[in-house]
């Protein structure tokens, strides 16, 4: 059940010809007070021929009209405006049943408190099976205004408990970290401009995905002028930027006047504040990410970013830092990936923009690294090879678990279900990275002897989950990539055991797909086979000595010959 209050302004009688009248797609029927105040003395222009709209809205605006004979200073925004509406698979409820729901909901709200004989006056008027609309005037019959502070979470709360009462759809608790639902004026004028995104909705994508381009607040306004978004910076005496807004092009008020929207009103984590805090944080100490011996891609180092992403997790401040930052190392992968891969990528960037964001303050400073590593993706201007953005995209794919679990832990179960929702594109994203590089790798698989060698390694480093992996179809695929491994000088044991040791297998649909994308990263520089490193250190012995050659040895083959190992 869905109550969403909205402040109407001055004119009672108009919003009730609305509720009364035929509605906009004559889709009113049999408009009728379901409950209010001081019901007996109420008129119903649905049930009684002789009320009018002006009558009840005379009755309703009495204490308002008292208040405003009484004081100087007229009261112009008294009108309450709240739709009730059920989900569309809830029972059909009685007018008795609606009447009770609004009663609940004008209480929660501080309308008319339980007991209270001086609240507001306020009606539910039902014109359809499925909602009920209910109007207040928020002068109280003392003369006083109502408290309604909160009164959103509150309601909100009152419609958890509603639900369960009634037996209705259960709808997951408010959090106050979610972005406000676009209005019916901002729909109706998407629709008219033929926009399939209203301004803020459009507005909020464009930021997110602006965010990875910048370092500082101020190169981030003008990264989205550069863009074609209109900013509008609020800055202090000494030139201080102290806030802003942005206006999507062509979006223009009555007169023709750009329309603004501040950052807070697009999305709770785009205020100006938050923003600093993400892009300005100190930088800490070099992520100790020293393993590798040659240099590092942008590709490579946003997969080593992640590699700790588990244990940064223990701090809640922590964990919501590098959460919000995974966010942004997923949008900037799919701004930079290549095109079959890129509509899955943004769906996931667009889902787990829910997943930034908690009640949890977060520590900026603890995700420098996978920060920098988004920054790196986006500023390069080459794009991955295959098997890097395979790797990357399996790593995203595993944080987003991690992040998914830590956010059930936690009970932000809005958050919760963005992860879910994130990781069904990036599971779908990850299959169709890996696909060109388990064709490859299927095409020149060891003959049986090699597998079988292959196969005692599996069982001897990953017991556990060794027959999954060997009757995992990507299994002759992982075992071409074990047998191109050791013929490049690392021990396949050792690398099975490194490669299981990064995250749990138990969980994994196919272990060997797993083990190949982490493979691919493990294997650009792990310990090399000692035996294998003395033959190839006498093989370029023989080559310099031999008369007629030059100093340089030949490499090893891309693909080593099918041939058993020892």
């Amino acid at each position: 059940m869905i109550a969403a209050i909205k402040p109407s302004g001055a004119n009672t009688r108009g919003l009730l010809a609305y509720l009364y009248g035929p509605g906009r797609h004559d889709e009113h029927t049999d408009p009728h007070i379901v409950a209010g105040f001081a019901m007996l003395a109420m008129p119903d222009p649905g049930r009684d021929e002789n009320a009018t709209l002006t009558q009840l809205a005379r009755y309703l605006d009495e204490p308002v009209s008292l208040r405003n004979s009484e004081f100087g200073k007229k009261i112009t925004d008294h009108v309450w405006h709240c739709p009730v509406r059920a989900a569309p698979e809830d029972r059909h409820l009685s007018d008795a049943e609606w009447g009770e729901i609004a009663q609940r909901i004008v209480a929660a709200a501080g309308i008319a408190p339980e007991g209270d004989d001086l609240g507001c006056r306020w009606i539910a008027v039902r014109h359809a099976d499925d909602h009920i609309h209910i109007l207040a005037t928020t002068v109280r019959e003392d003369g006083r205004r109502p408290k309604l502070h909160d009164s959103g979470i509150r309601v909100g709360d009152a419609c958890r408990q509603i639900e369960k009462d009634y037996g209705l759809r259960r709808l997951k608790k408010g959090d106050r970290t979610g972005t406000r639902a676009p209005t019916q004026a901002e729909m109706h004028k998407a629709q008219r401009l033929g926009w399939e995104q209203t301004s803020r909705e459009w507005l909020q994508d464009r930021i997110r995905s602006a965010i990875p381009h910048a370092r500082t607040a101020e190169e981030l306004l003008a990264y989205l002028e550069a863009d074609g978004i209109a900013v509008k910076a609020r800055r202090g005496p000494s030139g201080d930027l102290l806030g802003y807004a942005a206006g999507r092009p062509g979006d223009l008020n009555k007169d023709g006047e750009q329309t603004f929207h501040p950052g807070g009103k697009i999305a709770p984590d785009l205020t100006l504040p938050k923003l600093r805090d993400r892009l300005e944080a100190a930088q800490p100490e070099e992520h100790p990410t020293a393993r590798r011996n040659q240099p590092a891609t942008p590709w490579h180092q946003a997969t080593e970013a992640l590699d700790t992403f588990r244990t940064d997790l223990a701090d809640d401040t922590h964990a919501q830092a590098h959460i919000t930052a995974l966010g942004e190392l997923l949008e900037a992968t799919s701004q930079k990936a290549p095109t079959h891969l890129r509509a899955e990528l943004q769906a996931a960037s667009k889902a787990f923009a829910r997943a930034q964001r908690s009640q949890i303050r977060a520590e900026g400073r603890a995700a420098h690294a996978i920060r920098n590593a988004a920054r790196d993706i986006v500023h390069t201007a080459t794009g991955p090879d295959g098997s890097a953005l395979a790797a990357l995209i399996a790593a995203l794919l595993w944080a987003g678990i991690i992040a998914g679990r830590w956010h059930e832990a936690k009970g932000h179960a809005h958050q919760a279900d963005a992860a879910r929702q994130a990781l069904h594109h990036l599971q779908a994203a990850a299959e169709q990275a890996l696909t060109p590089t388990l064709v490859v790798l299927e095409q020149r698989q060891p003959r049986e002897e090699a597998r079988r060698t292959l196969a005692r390694d599996v069982r001897a480093a990953v017991p556990d989950q060794a027959d999954r992996i060997l009757t995992d179809p990507s299994w002759p695929a992982l075992a071409a990539l074990l047998a191109d491994a050791e013929a490049c000088g690392h021990q396949p044991h050792h690398l099975l055991k490194e490669a299981a040791a990064q995250r749990e297998l138990g969980t994994a649909r196919q272990p060997a797909r797993v083990l190949i994308t982490r493979l691919q990263h493990t294997s650009r520089n792990p310990s090399p086979n000692p035996r294998a490193e003395a033959a190839r250190r006498r093989t370029t012995a023989s080559w310099t000595d031999h008369p007629g050659h030059g100093t340089q040895p030949p490499t090893l083959p891309a693909t080593p010959p099918n041939r058993p190992r020892r």
